[in-house]
């Protein structure tokens, strides 16, 4: 039996590590070409030096013409994952407007433009999967930025599903997953986890591999479109 991607080609944006890294190595094992984007080509390179059928490019999402060019370099491509973010933390009267802005073009609008540049040249049975996150289900003070960005992303979702059908179009909501997006806590770290981990219905803080399953689902599922698929361990209902 065919593994569920074969013969398809993938491409992923963001980091060479955590949740996009995950995401890449499960696509491959199922079978796709991977592309991995972003804007550092040093640290994409080195993350995925050896990794067998896995190539990288260049792209910044918050830049239009370089997601026009990559879409000329790809050619044809029958499934996009964006995972790319750029967070604005904090509450209301220390946000910085322009790192409000880059939350919102890294993650609302240079999906919408992946969506513009790639979407004609998606394949029969294509997707196009974009990232939201637990901060626009649970609302909280500090998190501000976030939520109305990932609430933003949730929406494009849901449009582009409609007027890019039949490509299905889905969002992807993490809760607090195991990555080095974490390590700013420093030694706290360690005490956020457990104390998240033992009030969430799962009873345990996410992994990256959690997360990539959710993806490699919302690709394969060909009768699953403009929804967001939560992967929180439930964390909103505490």
């Amino acid at each position: 039996m065919n593994a569920p991607l074969t013969d398809r080609t993938v491409l992923v944006v963001g980091r060479g590590g955590g949740i996009a890294r995950a995401v890449a190595l499960a696509a491959r094992d199922a079978g796709a070409r991977v592309v991995a984007a972003g804007r550092n080509q040093d640290a994409l390179k080195a993350a995925y030096d050896g990794e067998p059928g896995i190539t990288t490019e260049y792209v910044d999402l918050t830049d239009e013409d370089s997601i026009a060019a990559l879409g000329d370099r790809l050619g044809g491509i029958d499934h996009v994952v964006s995972t790319a973010s750029a967070r604005a933390r904090g509450v209301l009267a220390d946000l910085d407007r322009d790192a409000v802005r880059r939350s919102f073009d890294t993650k609302v609008i240079g999906p919408l433009m992946l969506a513009k540049h790639l979407a004609p040249r998606i394949g029969e049975g294509g997707s196009l999967t974009i990232f939201s996150g637990v901060a626009a289900a649970k609302i909280a003070v500090g998190t501000l930025a976030v939520a109305i960005t990932n609430g933003a992303a949730e929406v494009l979702a849901r449009s582009l599903a409609v007027e890019l059908a039949p490509i299905r179009v889905n969002a992807v909501s993490p809760g607090v997953i195991d990555t080095g997006a974490w390590d700013g806590l420093g030694e706290g770290k360690a005490g956020y986890f457990r104390d998240i981990g033992a009030r969430n219905p799962a009873r345990r803080i996410g992994t990256a591999q959690d997360v990539a399953a959710a993806v490699l689902f919302a690709m394969t599922n060909t009768f699953v479109t403009g929804t967001t698929l939560r992967v929180d361990g439930g964390e909103p209902l505490t």
